[in-house]
Formats: structure tokens, sequence, C-alpha cells
């Protein structure tokens, strides 16, 4: 299989045209089969997108944990979840109780493949959500090559309500991440990319972390859950902090902080 050039942008807040091809989510009617898909407001001055995958469990990029203006990770009690934020309001608001990211992420690696495919974070809420509209969604097999995908996220522009994109394509796989033809933009780290089963029901079967360039296009980048997930369920359960030591780096910030291209 031919391998794409791609060059990689973090997804950091910045001045970028809107995207296209995204259907705003929000009303109630149109958002209420993803309330469970959030805002996560990061120390007052970030926010990144999550989605429940247990009633306490928020799933996201492990990049939205740290700050690059200190260094140090973001303290679990300035970590909040908006579930299904909406034009000022969420159906549900919870704090943090514990947040782990993968062990092998490191900001300070190189910006490639194998970067992005330890991106991955889980964050325990403090209580349950337990409101009957907002229903926590089942993971699922990784995508192939040409399967249908959706992606559901805030971003920059879009901050007070999330947008749908229900249909872009795997365009390849690559070093255990995805290549997709769906639309991002700073502030959607961590947004759950989901696929439609033929019972209709819509799983998380990866989550975004950034966006790049392949042969010139604009795409996205997100990772395949199987062994990551694996890995931080028993993190969490074992309360093991596996992101000490790690070097921040702020999504969704509300300023230009300078994100890096480059060409693995």
């Amino acid at each position: 299989m031919q391998r794409l050039l791609l060059s990689f942008l973090l997804l950091l807040w910045g001045a970028m045209a809107p995207a296209e091809g995204l259907l705003s989510l929000g009303s109630r009617q149109d958002g209420r089969q993803w309330e469970a898909v959030g805002r996560l407001e990061i120390a007052g001055k970030a926010f990144c997108t999550g989605a429940l995958i247990e009633p306490d469990i928020v799933v996201t990029a492990a990049h939205c944990l740290f700050d690059t203006e200190t260094g140090a990770r973001v303290p679990e009690d300035q970590i909040q979840f908006l579930a299904g934020w909406r034009n000022g309001r969420a159906a549900a608001y919870r704090r943090v109780r514990r947040a782990v990211a993968h062990p092998d992420y490191a900001y300070d690696a190189p910006s490639d493949a194998r970067r992005v495919s330890r991106d991955l974070a889980l964050i325990r809420l403090q209580h349950p959500i337990r409101n009957t509209t907002v229903i926590p969604f089942d993971t699922g097999p990784r995508p192939g090559t040409g399967d249908r995908v959706g992606v559901v996220s805030y971003a920059h522009n879009r901050s007070e309500a999330p947008s749908l994109q229900e249909l872009c394509d795997v365009i390849s796989l690559q070093d255990a991440i995805l290549i997709l033809s769906c639309t991002v933009d700073f502030g959607a780290s961590g947004s759950p990319v989901f696929r439609f089963g033929e019972d209709g029901l819509a799983r998380i079967v990866s989550v975004v972390s950034a966006k790049a360039e392949a042969n010139g296009a604009p795409v996205s980048l997100a990772l395949d859950l199987a062994e990551p997930l694996a890995t931080l369920r028993d993190a969490l359960e074992s309360q093991a902090d596996s992101g000490a030591g790690l070097e921040p780096m702020q999504a969704g910030t509300r300023r230009d902080t300078g994100a890096r291209f480059i060409r693995p």
C-alpha cells in the first residue's frame, strides 16, 4: 500500500478557515443522540472534546491534559466535563476525580505516527452521570480502509455547540493510525470517531488526535483504540498515574500558541 506523506498539526487553537460539511447540533432535537459527547474545560483557558464510554468515564486525547505554558499536567480539579454542551447550558456538569494519559505518550516526542497512536486519555468523573438523556457510547473495532465514519466535535469557531460530520472516509491505515477525510479544527482534540452498525447504533471506533495534510490535501488523524484503551483501563483501575512527567500541550486554547509542522 502506498504510504501517504503527512505533515502534522496538533489541534491547538488557531486562526483557521471555518470547517465545511458539518451539521450544527445547536438545537436540543438535533443533539439528542449525542449528549454523551461534551466539551472538556481545561483550567479555564482551553477546551477539548470528550465522550462518555461509561457513566463516569470520558475518553479524550492525551495532550488535552497538559499545559504548555507551565510544562506540567493540568490539575484534575481544574478540568470539567460539560456533557451535551449547547449554547451556554449542559445536560450534565461534572468535575474530574482522576485522569490518566497513555504511558507511552510524550509531547516532546517527534510529531509522527507513533505519537498520534498513543494520544489517548481516560478521565474518571467525580460522580457518574445518571441522566436518561446522556447515554454512554459503546466502543467498536477499528474500521478498515474505505469504511464510512462520522465525527462529533467542538472547535474554536463552533465552541458553543457540537457539530456532526456524519459521512467521511477512512482514507488509509498507517502505523496504527487512521487517516480520515473528516473535517476537524482546533479544539476538536479528543473528538469521538463513530461507525454506525447494522443495528443503527453509533459506536466509538477511534479518537481524533490531529489535523494534517496528506499529499497536499487536508486530513484528520485518529488512533486505533484497542491496545491504548485496554492499557488505560488497567491504569485507571489501578490508580496508576501513567501520564506523570509528560510534557504538556493545550488544545482549544483561545490564543495562538504556535503549533509545529513537521514532515516525518
